[in-house]
């Protein structure tokens, strides 16, 4: 499928095919056009925009919400603390000489006539004292029973400051006049066992909140219950704003102040401020009606987009008409990358515009070219040398030179090669060969070997020296075992002398070697040299007297005896090493059911003779 980009090149291609006769670079053409077109629609924008802004500047400085709430937060916060310092104060006095309350606060009614009542209460609400304003019952026509009874109802609400916690809350639904219930800890600390209440008036409170103009502004506690209204009715209602966005807002912003804009649920539209006070989770409010303060910004709008829509139309006509002199060659290249991909390198493009696009076609067209010789010659330099080999020499970074690896050497051999060859031509013997390497070959290649060399009959691969990788010794036996199972199946139908009955010896050993190019300066090869390489070899070269078909050493075998199913042949001693070497047959894999279970069930399954000495 073609991407979404490519779909839409072809729709502005359309049918017909235009060619550009100029020499005029793609990124100037773009630039201009480009350029043109937002210059254009942006300078009338920008211009339009200030002219009109110019004139509601003044009502956006007047009516800054920001400001607002920070001047009214000030206050409210300052008046608050001036509360609790006063209720403190009368109530850490009280609290030391219990006998004074009275005294104590009658004067504290005498200099604030807006406290209502001030108590203090243990944790089960128990008043430890409990003054009321005498003065302010009997101007408002209140009984202290009834303030007493009213009052029990809003204990409850409180309880929260037994936390730590300072509480404000609107009692004025339970009076006839705003009233403010504040509770707060005695003791600063969370563990604090008694808390002091007050109940005060909202009068100079409410005061503070009466605006004029287009901002209205209010106070609102953390349960989103109103404190402070221009509109005494709500503040006596005692009405919750929890539905209005701002107020949401503001409960769960972890900052103490911000902006918002919201709708409400009549439609209207409100720019929105709070300001946190940071105490009892009151917050301060302001709202500016969008349509009153922005009346002209909303005409400036309509005006921008009717412009943009003409500048836009402009563009895409322009834009358009241009597009589909780029479109075609380039959906040819996009078409060319796929053929590419699929693998056919010949690609028959002619470039058709005498700019980048062009250039770009021409060298697409060689870069095909390049890939196609490329892939020709990896695939015939692959026939010659290991496929990984040739890929790294093609790529350059095959360095001269030998590596210490550590890797599994693998050597095997066909018995009685020479008495077979001497019954066949010599094209039955290379036919034959071929046959047998390339079922071998497959076995290493399948578990990550490299065959490193072919000698004469004889397979050289090895696991671990060209790249690195785990379990390179059980990779090698395990190649040897699949070598063995194919054999099997080779031999079906063989018998004859022109078809004999292959059987081979594979010798593993494991160790340390130099691996890298080798040869002269006419001619290298990639291999493997060390001891571990040699006594490989020797270890292949027992299977004949010891009637096996795959030996190891004993260095394979510490790595592989959790996988495979072995029985040690003893120190049998090799040649080039002065001391004997312990060999081990390999039976099959633990996991295999029908692994053979001794030297005679493998023999018997190979068809490896009781008297298994011969010569090659």
């Amino acid at each position: 499928m073609k991407p979404k980009f490519v779909k839409l090149l072809s729709f502005l291609s359309g049918n017909s095919k235009t060619v550009s006769e100029f020499e005029f670079p793609i990124r100037y053409k773009l630039l201009m056009i480009t350029s043109f077109v937002l210059v254009l629609s942006m300078s009338g924008v920008i211009f339009l925009a200030s002219y009109f802004f110019r004139k509601d500047s003044e009502i956006r400085v007047k009516e800054n919400n920001i400001k607002i709430n920070e001047i009214l937060s000030l206050k409210v916060k300052s008046d608050l603390h001036s509360v609790k310092q006063d209720v403190h104060i009368t109530a850490s006095a009280i609290l030391r000489n219990p006998n004074l309350v009275s005294g104590i606060s009658k004067e504290l009614f005498g200099e604030d006539k807006n406290f209502l009542l001030i108590g203090a209460y243990d944790e089960s609400m128990n008043p430890k004292f409990e003054a009321v304003n005498d003065e302010f019952l009997k101007n408002y026509d209140y009984q202290k029973s009834e303030i007493i009874s009213l009052f029990k109802t809003i204990k409850p609400k409180v309880k929260k400051s037994f936390t730590g916690n300072t509480v404000i809350w609107n009692a004025s639904p339970y009076f006839r006049h705003p009233i403010l219930c504040l509770s707060f800890p005695l003791s600063e600390t969370k563990d604090t066992h008694t808390v002091l209440i007050t109940l005060i008036k909202l009068d100079s409170l409410l005061d503070a909140f009466q605006t004029s103009g287009t901002v209205e502004t209010f106070l609102v506690s953390e349960d989103g219950s109103v404190l402070a209204h221009p509109d005494a009715k709500i503040v006596l209602s005692g009405s919750n704003l929890n539905d209005l966005p701002i107020v949401e807002r503001m409960k769960k912003s972890l900052v103490d102040n911000g902006q918002y804009r919201y709708q409400t649920k009549d439609g209207v539209w409100y720019l929105g401020s709070f300001k946190k006070l940071g105490l009892g989770g009151v917050g301060v409010i302001s709202q500016v009606q969008e349509d009153k303060i922005f009346e002209e910004v909303n005409n400036i709008r309509k005006r921008n987009v009717y412009l943009l829509i003409v500048s836009l139309a402009l563009a895409f006509i322009v834009v358009y008409v241009f597009a589909k002199s780029l479109s075609t060659p380039i959906l040819k290249l996009v078409d060319a990358s796929e053929a590419i991909k699929n693998g056919n390198y010949h690609i028959e493009l002619e470039a058709t515009t005498h700019d980048e696009i062009g250039t770009l076609t021409k060298s697409f067209v060689n870069m095909g070219k390049g890939l196609e010789e490329r892939e020709k010659l990896k695939d015939s330099f692959g026939r010659f040398v290991n496929t990984d080999i040739a890929e790294l020499a093609a790529k350059g970074t095959l360095a001269i030179g030998g590596k210490r690896k550590h890797c599994a050497i693998f050597f095997s051999d066909i018995r009685s090669f020479t008495s077979i060859s001497e019954k066949l031509e010599p094209e039955e013997v290379v036919e034959f060969l071929n046959q047998y390497m390339s079922e071998m070959v497959t076995c290493v290649k399948e578990t990550g070997g490299t065959v490193d060399k072919f000698i004469g009959d004889a397979i050289m691969a090895t696991w671990g020296a060209l790249r690195d990788m785990k379990d390179d010794s059980v990779s090698a036996v395990e190649a040897s075992i699949r070598m063995r199972e194919r054999l099997l199946i080779f031999n079906k139908g063989r018998g004859s002398t022109k078809k004999p009955i292959i059987r081979i010896g594979c010798g593993v050993n494991t160790g340390y070697v130099i691996a890298g190019q080798i040869g002269s300066s006419d001619k290298m090869e990639y291999t493997v040299i060390g001891d571990a390489v040699n006594l490989a070899s020797r270890v292949e070269s027992l299977n004949k007297e010891s009637g096996t078909d795959i030996l190891i050493s004993e260095n394979t075998y510490n790595e592989v005896k959790s996988h495979f199913n072995v029985v040690s042949m003893g120190d049998i001693k090799v040649k080039g090493k002065s001391k004997p070497q312990k060999v081990y047959a390999v039976l099959g894999r633990k996991s295999d059911k029908n692994c053979p279970k001794n030297l005679a069930e493998l023999r018997k399954l190979v068809g490896i003779p009781t008297d298994n000495k011969g010569k090659k």
